[in-house]
């Protein structure tokens, strides 16, 4: 029997009722850590991986909230340290995205939601669990190809992207001190529950990356696993890039 990477962990994660982050918690439970998540109205969805996790043979703790809200981010850290007696990871994966195709047709109430959504949501949770982070303590940051490719389509989401890259780098200059690693994942197209309601499985499909398909969520858990581990020791600030072979700069 092989030796779990994650004994004894426990995690907090955002947006792992479904998707990428679904993926990431039961990986991370097969390697023997507890999880807390964090969704946003899909009680249904949440339910079915809270007892996937509890099959596993790990606690599980599921929050139902929106992490733009600093009373509910402090309400469910707090329940998280008393609960597991800790947290060793944090996974920032929650984020939303509405297409337009023309900048002026981008209406104000979508734009606030995304930045609330995807990076100050983002910010205000770090807030809070950064204290309880000790030595060896890791935070992992979901962002995205179009941070460095754009988006015709996505200006807003590409931008909070962007910035979710700077965050990453800003933070890990901070935590350094302290021992906690700072990294991000950027994947390129993947199949997952949001990116099918936005553009439907034919348009997801017509821009796939040189590797001709798109990643399963799966393949992108992968690299937050090893974000996660002693095995990535020398890497903080950075970003990975699961994306098919996409050329990226940065």
């Amino acid at each position: 029997m092989k030796d779990l990477q994650l004994k004894n962990k426990s995690v907090l994660i955002t947006g792992a009722d479904s998707g990428i982050g679904k993926a990431i918690a039961l990986l991370f439970a097969k390697e023997g850590a507890d999880i807390a998540f964090i969704h946003y109205h899909d009680a249904k969805d949440a339910q079915k991986t809270s007892q996937e996790i509890e099959k596993l043979g790990h606690k599980v703790l599921s929050f139902e909230g929106d992490i733009n809200d600093s009373t509910f981010c402090k309400t469910v850290v707090d329940e998280v340290v008393s609960k597991f007696g800790g947290i060793d990871i944090l996974i920032n994966n929650a984020g939303t995205q509405v297409p337009c195709n023309a900048i002026e047709d981008l209406k104000e109430e979508d734009i606030r939601k995304t930045f609330d959504s995807n990076i100050i949501g983002m910010i205000l949770l770090t807030k809070f669990v950064f204290p309880h982070l000790k030595k060896g303590g890791v935070i992992i940051n979901t962002t995205s190809a179009t941070a460095y490719m754009g988006h015709e389509e996505l200006l807003d989401y590409s931008a909070t992207k962007g910035a979710i890259v700077s965050f990453t780098r800003s933070l890990a200059l901070q935590a350094k001190p302290k021992g906690i690693r700072v990294n991000a994942v950027a994947p390129g197209p993947v199949a997952t529950p949001l990116t099918e309601k936005t553009f439907g499985e034919e348009d997801e499909d017509q821009d796939k990356p040189p590797l001709e398909r798109n990643a399963s969520t799966e393949e992108v858990a992968a690299s937050f696993l090893f974000l996660a581990t002693e095995a990535s020791a020398q890497f903080t600030g950075q970003v990975l890039h699961p994306n098919g072979g996409l050329i990226v700069n940065g």
